[in-house]
């Protein structure tokens, strides 16, 4: 795990070479929530705030908690609507951890009275070679 022992340091974006994994033990669900999360709204370059919830049912890895928190921290001057959010770190996060289940929420804090909660949802093939 190249992130575990490292100091506190920031990324420039977001890469899925910032993630680190480890076996998953048998785990069956695994629940994650990033509650200080920032962006950029793209339109107005102000800062978003959002709690991300990632949950998935991992085949083989789990992903490393610290490093998980490095990835997300580097969207912090990454300008991104929500939907545009949730689908790429759903993206990112499937492509590291082949899960058998995967699903990423952001929930944006309320700005001009709306609220915006935003959900990527994706299965990961079974062995019989179908979705589910």
């Amino acid at each position: 795990m190249k992130h575990l022992h490292e100091k506190n340091e920031q990324y420039a974006e977001p890469s899925v070479g910032i993630l680190d994994t480890f076996p998953s033990g048998g785990i069956s669900r695994v629940i994650l929530t990033q509650k200080e999360f920032t962006s950029l709204c793209p339109l107005t370059k102000q800062p978003d705030y959002c709690t991300i919830r990632i949950e998935y049912a991992p085949k083989e890895l789990c992903v490393e908690s610290k490093s998980l928190k490095l990835y997300l921290s580097s969207y912090r001057n990454v300008g991104a609507f929500a939907e545009t959010l949730a689908r790429r770190i759903g993206e990112d996060l499937f492509k590291v951890l082949s899960p058998r289940y995967l699903s990423i929420t952001v929930q944006t804090a309320p700005r001009g009275g709306i609220d915006i909660e935003a959900t990527a949802r994706v299965w990961g093939r079974t062995e019989a070679g179908d979705n589910g």
